[in-house]
């Protein structure tokens, strides 16, 4: 969702910036009078700047202190301690000053006459959708410690399964950037020397010879370009993939490479399983349910997958039928194990198993991507260096071989 940067007064009088994520202009405006402010000026930001405000309203902000409030509150509310006098007594014992101005915000707001979920659903960013729709159905059932206890297993779940997708990508990223380094301390120490021994000498270079000789010169020339690259390629990047044409052919690919098909796909089958499994314990009817997951699962191909399940479902299909007609992104074991949960009525059982199964699956993974990936690396460098090897060897060879004759 977008950015919206607002100027305001408080109810002190003070003038005071800020920012909130929401679905439009309208609704971002409602958020920010709901919490006592008296708005200026609103605005919607975009393309870089949106980048950077997205990462900057939430830095510093990190999920386990979300959980760690998520149980904390449903601890206390369960025994009996007003909702607002809970938000105030744990903003007080918290050491992040950011996340204790949003938790103070949040309790501003409900004095105001907010609801919890509404006062939450300004500050998106630290409090994913999930969290926000779940305390509603809380507020709705009146069953909000346990909405919360909820949310606190579900986002610990969310964090194991970051940190596992963390660790299976580290061995290639640090081999991928050794590599890069190596080759270019080549090109800016080692060749530059080489090209002045084949410069002195009367032998016809050879076209790759000439090709290093020329990459070296622009190494040497523009050694900062190859620092820059990465964060420019890396913006551009986040930019295109706002597009949803571009970004359904980049997720697509994502599902043909062979080493990256298996962490992106059981990375969405256990989001997917998941979601539905917190979503239907908490009492949200099947539909909204894959409604939310839409909005939470960014990936192209596996959402519009989910809408063509809840069509099917709408036109009194079960789950299960719709998961069949995917079987690309749903393998057997999945459709299996719903089948089964919706003949049984205990499907959030199952559904328990496979997120737990998945989470398993990216854990063993992420020990297992750097023997994976190595061969890839080995033969990357390899390739490379051989490349390099040939261009400096062959005027060497030419050399000899005149020297012969």
């Amino acid at each position: 969702m977008p950015i919206f940067a607002y100027k305001a007064i408080n109810s002190d009088g003070e003038v005071i910036r800020g920012t909130v994520e929401d679905g439009d202009i309208d609704l971002a405006y409602n958020n920010i009078s709901s919490s006592g402010y008296h708005i200026l000026k609103i605005r919607k930001s975009g393309g870089l700047s949106d980048i950077y405000l997205k990462k900057s309203r939430s830095w510093g902000i990190k999920t386990a202190s979300v959980i760690e409030f998520s149980s904390n509150l449903s601890v206390m509310l369960r025994a009996g301690v007003p909702l607002v006098t809970s938000l105030g007594d744990i903003a007080a014992t918290t050491d992040n000053e950011r996340f204790k101005a949003r938790l103070l915000d949040v309790k501003r707001t409900i004095e105001l006459g907010s609801s919890f979920s509404a006062a939450l659903s300004a500050h998106r960013d630290v409090f994913p959708q999930i969290f926000v729709n779940l305390i509603a159905v809380g507020e709705e059932t009146g069953r909000l410690d346990e909405s919360l206890s909820d949310v606190a297993i579900h986002l610990q779940r969310m964090e194991d399964l970051k940190n596992a997708i963390i660790r299976a990508l580290m061995y290639p990223a640090f081999a991928l950037l050794g590599t890069a380094g190596a080759l270019l301390f080549w090109l800016v120490y080692v060749l530059p020397k080489m090209t002045e021994l084949f410069t002195t000498m009367d032998v016809k270079l050879p076209v790759l010879t000439i090709a290093l000789m020329a990459a070296s010169s622009f190494s040497q020339k523009y050694w900062y370009a190859f620092i820059i690259a990465p964060f420019a390629i890396y913006a551009v990047f986040n930019i295109l993939s706002r597009k949803e044409a571009v970004k359904y052919y980049l997720d697509a690919a994502q599902l043909k490479v062979p080493v990256v098909k298996l962490l992106v796909s059981n990375k969405l089958l256990a989001l997917f399983s998941e979601q539905l499994r917190i979503l239907v314990s908490a009492g949200v009817t099947i539909d909204r349910s894959f409604d939310i997951m839409m909005q939470v699962i960014d990936h192209s191909l596996f959402r519009k997958a989910l809408a063509d399940i809840k069509e099917s479902i709408l036109i009194g299909g079960r789950i299960s039928d719709g998961l069949k007609e995917h079987p690309s992104l749903f393998p057997n074991l999945v459709v299996r194990m719903i089948t089964i949960g919706e003949t049984t009525g205990n499907l959030t059982e199952q559904l328990n198993y496979l997120s737990e199964y998945f989470l398993r699956r990216l854990d063993d993974i992420s020990q297992k991507m750097g023997k994976m990936i190595e061969p890839i690396i080995i033969g990357l460098i390899g390739a490379i260096f051989l490349v390099i090897i040939l261009g400096l060897m062959a005027p060497i060879y030419d050399l000899i071989s005149g020297i012969g004759k």
